[in-house]
């Protein structure tokens, strides 16, 4: 099972991919069991192929030849969004890493977000950043993926705009995710 990520489709302008298009889409390739999840480019679909690379360069030119406009997409399997959720750093206090399942801290599913790159994001980028700069915003990084924490949220959020500058993104493919999508997708990729 996996999950296709697709960036910035039905969010505004005239980027728009019907979820019902997208899962006949996926079924043309080949693919079983295809479901979407929610309307911002969220698919879920079992293949026989265990390459994430061909099969979002699969889809990535099957959108553009059905809808004439590039999407770039990430396609990732079940284990690694198991692995992404287990290994989540955020959000973390003056004594570390907290339980993100504690009422107590507060913290939403909107507020806590995952980047999903295309690849890893080298280091020494990440720490070109004053992340004392960003407080209380966080970013961390995973595995092709960085946690990002925004108390105020995505929308108003100082760091995240940040992250997508050249040096810091630049040559990657990536698309954030809400925690409530990540966990959602992980289910829904459940075997």
């Amino acid at each position: 099972m996996y999950a296709a990520l697709l960036r910035g489709i039905n969010v505004g302008g005239n980027r728009k991919v019907p979820m019902a298009e997208l899962r006949e889409l996926l079924g043309g390739l080949g693919h079983g069991a295809v479901r979407t999840y929610l309307n911002s480019g969220n698919a879920v679909f079992s293949s026989d192929s265990s390459d994430e690379e061909a099969l979002a360069a699969g889809l990535e030119e099957a959108l553009e030849q059905r809808f004439g406009f590039h999407v770039a997409c990430i396609v990732r399997g079940a284990e690694y969004l198991r692995d992404v959720r287990d290994a989540c750093p955020l959000p973390s206090g003056p004594s570390g890493p907290s339980d993100l399942t504690d009422p107590a801290r507060g913290v939403g599913g909107k507020e806590l977000h995952v980047v999903f790159c295309s690849r890893s994001v080298p280091a020494e980028r990440l720490a070109s950043l004053d992340a004392a700069a960003y407080l209380p915003e966080e970013v961390r990084a995973g595995d092709r993926a960085l946690y990002l924490y925004t108390p105020g949220g995505l929308g108003t959020s100082r760091l995240s705009p940040a992250l997508h500058r050249p040096g810091v993104l630049g040559g990657v493919d990536a698309t954030a995710r809400n925690w409530n999508t990540v966990t959602a997708l992980v289910e829904l990729t459940r075997d």
